[in-house]
């Protein structure tokens, strides 16, 4: 099964974090790039995920996972090892109809993440469908490689134009004819 590819806008959505170890500490610091609306339950939390929590002021509890406790969040991230606590909390979920991803478990994921690339505006997400995390690793290593450091101020110039151009036929030409040949210079590097 493929997952639908989607940018969702997190401002407003709360999320919950189950699971203090490192690689919840890992979802926390991709989801940071995106929001702090972020709420962590854990009885034991790694050294990282603490600095992180304290550094960007998160809320979070000590404490063992109790039925109810996703039912205030539109997202949940199951992080944990205990897979049939997993599965309950998954199957929970169903319940408050919120979104939820286990960790290294596909088949109670609505969503997974993938490696992605954040410039300023720029936001490329790579998948594999949970088929391969290290081909998509090396991929976003390698895209990463060629995409110039100034991208960020490019998308400035091009989110300005968008703006002060009366939109039409030939606003469209110039910003592609722009585009194109921003990244031909891509080969010039």
């Amino acid at each position: 099964m493929s997952y639908f590819p989607a940018f969702l806008n997190l401002r407003t959505k709360r999320i919950l974090i189950i699971g203090g170890g490192i690689i919840a500490y890992n979802k926390l610091v991709h989801l940071l790039d995106f929001t702090k609306n972020i709420h962590i339950i854990s009885q034991e939390f790694c050294d990282d995920m603490l600095y992180t929590i304290e550094k960007k002021s998160l809320s979070y509890q000590q404490k063992a996972y109790k039925v109810g406790d996703i039912k205030e969040y539109e997202i949940v991230i199951i992080a944990i090892d205990d897979r049939a606590l997993a599965k309950n909390i998954y199957e929970e979920s169903r319940e408050y109809k919120c979104l939820c991803n286990s960790v290294d478990n596909l088949e109670h994921c609505d969503f997974t993440f993938a490696s992605y690339i954040k410039q300023g505006d720029l936001t490329l997400a790579i998948s594999t469908n949970g088929s391969s995390p290290a081909f998509a690793k090396q991929l976003k290593i390698y895209l990463e490689s060629i995409i110039p450091r100034d991208v960020s101020g490019f998308l400035k110039e091009m989110k300005e134009l968008r703006a002060t151009l009366p939109k039409g036929k030939e606003r469209m030409n110039m910003l592609k004819t722009k585009a194109k040949n921003y990244i031909k210079s891509w080969r010039k590097i």
